[in-house]
């Protein structure tokens, strides 16, 4: 059986989410991050070189990576659900959206939180430059949303699964408002009234209230 190891508020509720609305039976292991720091417990860093979620085992397969991790499943488990064949017309905003989630828009957050873990002055010039990315993705994503329910169009996709971490569980480490957002916050609306998006987040992380304003 498909093992997901879920390290408790990272990026691995992904796939705990993409079990859930594939209907994909799975073991789930939960992992909770040390009180000291936030990071992942020793047992979790030995599953994979890089300690680093999410983690998944099936059979000899060991794999990390969430954008790998996602496509594997989707490929192996889910006949190819969740994604745009080739022919749809939204293919390109598919693979854009799906890829720009971890390529772009997740390090350009990890940025802003790493120079402000320095304690930089506010007016840092760097520390500016890399706020304005920030928002000018944020915008992009806005700017979207103003025109599809769905980032690839006007079906849920793999691609929204991808991308909501980031504008959602991603903000108790690197806390930024979604005021000035409003596609966002009502696409998270719509995301939040998900069954599955629920039960996949009372699964993971019970107890925590999805960041969705």
């Amino acid at each position: 059986m498909l093992i997901v190891h879920h390290l408790g508020k990272s990026q691995s509720e992904r796939i705990v989410w993409l079990c859930e609305e594939l209907g994909i039976p799975c073991e789930l292991k939960r992992y909770d991050r040390r009180a000291d720091n936030r990071m992942a417990p020793p047992e979790y860093k030995a599953l994979h070189p890089l300690g680093s979620a999410p983690v998944i085992n099936d059979g000899d397969v060991v794999l990390a990576e969430s954008g790998a991790v996602v496509e594997y499943i989707i490929a192996i488990y889910g006949n190819r659900r969740l994604t745009l064949a080739p022919d749809h017309p939204g293919f390109a905003d598919y693979l854009y959206w799906f890829h720009f989630a971890n390529g772009s828009f997740q390090p350009a957050i990890m940025r802003v939180f790493a120079m402000l873990r320095l304690d930089p002055a506010p007016d840092h010039p760097a520390l500016k430059v890399a706020v304005q990315r920030r928002e000018q993705m944020l915008g992009l994503i806005d700017a979207r949303l103003a025109s599809a329910d769905y980032l690839a169009g006007e079906a849920f996709t793999a691609a929204d699964i991808m991308t909501v971490f980031s504008v959602t569980t991603m903000r108790l480490f690197h806390d930024y408002s979604l005021a000035p957002y409003p596609n966002i916050l009502a696409y998270l609306a719509r995301i939040g009234a998900r069954p599955c998006y629920q039960r996949a987040m009372q699964k993971g992380d019970p107890g925590m209230v999805p960041l969705l304003t």
